[in-house]
């Protein structure tokens, strides 16, 4: 495989409709009264599993980013708190912030000048590298993804 495919590849589990339904679809046409509903013995809300997403595709951008980076407590430092919760502009927030997050990995996968396979920085004798960072945070997202449809579908949220 070329660097230019294997560059189109990682993008593609990113951002396009595969083998799993993508982030856009998930959240379109939420019903802002449901943002802060808790289905019955889930610990956490629609809103909650989205900064989820949120947080944890931040994370992996600034493992890959920072030289200095500093690793989360889990699950403490990747969830919100169980009782927070938020109105619709906050909602669109964790919406846009992951979108912005999501095109600046894009933007690093297709860098011609980026290594995909160096090891990053702050991954000491584990030698990850940005191929490695690039299929987890795409296989965490599609499973939390598809978590949100199944949510969705369990309480009749669809359109």
């Amino acid at each position: 495989m070329d660097n230019a495919e294997l560059r189109r590849q990682l993008t593609n589990m990113l951002t396009e409709r595969q083998a799993h339904m993508i982030f856009e679809d998930a959240v379109a046409d939420f019903p802002e009264s449901h943002i802060n509903t808790r289905l019955p013995n889930c610990p956490y809300t629609f809103w909650h599993l989205l900064e989820h997403l949120r947080i944890c595709q931040r994370d992996i951008l600034e493992y890959i980013q920072s030289d200095h980076y500093t690793w989360p407590n889990f699950p403490d430092d990747l969830w919100p708190d169980q009782a927070a919760a938020t109105d619709q502009d906050g909602w669109n927030r964790t919406i846009e912030q992951f979108l912005a997050d999501r095109q600046q990995l894009v933007n690093i996968i297709n860098d011609p000048d980026v290594d995909l396979f160096a090891p990053l920085p702050n991954s000491g004798a584990y030698r990850h590298s940005i191929v490695r960072e690039i299929a987890i945070i795409a296989t965490h997202n599609s499973y939390h993804i598809g978590e949100l449809a199944i949510m969705r579908s369990v309480m009749g949220l669809w359109p």
